[in-house]
């Protein structure tokens, strides 16, 4: 089975809306966990538009499973990180003007930056991922730098409006996951993932991990996140009983 990381950061996105205590994304981490969530993503973000300095150790030490910090590659991220120790960090693009992640991480221009934030994350006993689009170049760079695994952006594949354009950004996914199995990286995933959509990127067989935020929690609000976290799982079953015997594996 993959693994399902939710990402609550929009739940703070609600709270910040009005400065005050609710909804608080800690109740929507534990709600995930309590039907099988393995592990709770959030993005700080130097502007903190939504998770704020406050949640981080609170949800840390409440939740049962892993925490994965996503943040920039700046020393001010990169501090916070080696205190507060989560299990996983992941790298990403940040623009103050964006409303949400635009793209991968160009690794290719930093790349001796970029190693030296792994290293200081290794030191810490934090694994160490790269969010990058499906390019061959990119993800070369990534295991260059010596990024453990790499989460493949699924946001272009999630935002296309006809039947042709998904199916090309798919096989583009499709072939980066296996570029970058080639190279010995683990292949994670996720950007713009959503019940509808998510089973062709569970399918594909060198995927052992997705992040999904957004769409869920745009989803408890009607219907709750548990029943919201659930579906999407379901959407991840049915993906993964389309792969081929031979390519599952017990994670």
């Amino acid at each position: 089975m993959i693994r399902l990381y939710v990402n609550v950061d929009h739940v703070a996105t609600l709270r910040q809306a009005r400065k005050t205590y609710e909804p608080d994304p800690l109740d929507a981490a534990i709600a995930a966990e309590r039907v099988g969530a393995h592990g709770i993503t959030v993005h700080l973000r130097e502007d903190r538009r939504h998770i704020q300095d406050h949640d981080l150790e609170r949800i840390r030490n409440a939740i049962k499973g892993p925490l994965n910090l996503e943040m920039a590659a700046v020393d001010e991220m990169v501090g916070i990180a080696q205190k507060l120790r989560p299990y996983q960090v992941s790298l990403v693009p940040e623009k103050r003007e964006e409303i949400t992640t635009e793209g991968g991480l160009n690794v290719l221009s930093q790349e001796k930056h970029l190693n030296e934030v792994r290293l200081k994350m290794v030191d810490a006993g934090i694994l160490f991922s790269l969010f990058v689009d499906p390019d061959f170049a990119q993800i070369d760079s990534a295991f260059r730098v010596g990024a453990r695994s790499i989460e493949i952006n699924t946001g272009p594949y999630s935002e296309c409006t006809n039947i042709e354009e998904r199916e090309r950004a798919l096989q583009k996914i499709v072939e980066g996951c296996r570029h970058a199995r080639d190279q010995g990286l683990r292949v994670f995933a996720g950007h713009g993932l959503k019940v509808d959509n998510v089973e062709a990127i569970a399918a594909i067989p060198e995927i052992e991990e997705l992040n999904i935020g957004h769409h869920l929690v745009s989803r408890s609000i009607l219907i709750g996140m548990e029943q919201a976290v659930q579906d999407v799982q379901n959407a991840i079953e049915r993906g993964v009983a389309r792969r081929h015997p031979s390519s599952l594996r017990t994670y």
